[in-house]
């Protein structure tokens, strides 16, 4: 059997579908912990999850993990290659949410064996990978927050921008904190900046 998983920020669509490509079964549900427990539990009712691949618009993130987590073999596509599938159901192309799950599955079960799948890994490696993702989102919330203080500063108080290599480095913030403005900078003179590099060295 073949599983699509329509998903969304506050609620999923699932379809299994058999190898004649007909509905098994169809449901959605809201994005809570209860749902998805329960979601799980009702894909475990069509067979052991080992055998039940899941094809997903996505390849990390929590469903994912739970998925994987739950024994079941992921298969992720993009969204457009999916997009690009659709007028063999007869779509205009519009996102239809109802039937994507279907077509999901459908897809699986047509073009499975030329999609890559995600098998499930042991919960150190998922730790693992849940914390680079962390990372990588605290990286790019960083970067967003620093172009942000470079804009601000280039049209309120030039100055630091043109002493500092990086706006979000500790000593550029340090100085920003003690000088927000350019008249709170005004009396730094080179004793006091050479005291304020001795203090944040």
């Amino acid at each position: 059997m073949f599983v699509g998983w329509d998903w969304a920020s506050a609620s999923h669509d699932v379809t299994v579908i058999d190898d004649r490509g007909i509905v098994i079964d169809h449901w959605a549900f809201q994005h809570s912990e209860d749902d998805f427990e329960t979601a799980l539990a009702r894909l475990a009712s069509h067979g052991t999850p080992a055998e039940l691949p899941v094809i997903i618009e996505r390849s990390s993130g929590l469903v994912v993990d739970r998925l994987l987590e739950a024994g079941h073999p992921v298969v992720p596509v993009h969204p457009t290659a999916f997009h690009a599938a659709r007028p063999r159901w007869g779509a205009s192309g519009a996102k239809s949410d109802p039937g994507d799950s279907y077509k999901l599955a459908d897809y699986l079960r047509t073009d499975g064996h030329r999609l890559r799948r995600l098998v499930p890994v042991d919960s150190g490696l998922r730790e693992l990978q849940a914390l680079v993702r962390l990372r990588d989102d605290h990286v790019r919330a960083r970067t967003a927050a620093g172009n942000q203080l470079g804009a601000l500063l280039e049209q309120h108080w030039p100055g630091p921008r043109n002493l500092f290599c990086s706006l979000v480095s500790d000593i550029a913030l340090n100085f920003l904190t003690d000088y927000p403005t350019p008249q709170a900078a005004a009396r730094l003179g080179e004793a006091r900046m050479a005291a304020f590099c001795k203090r944040h060295a």
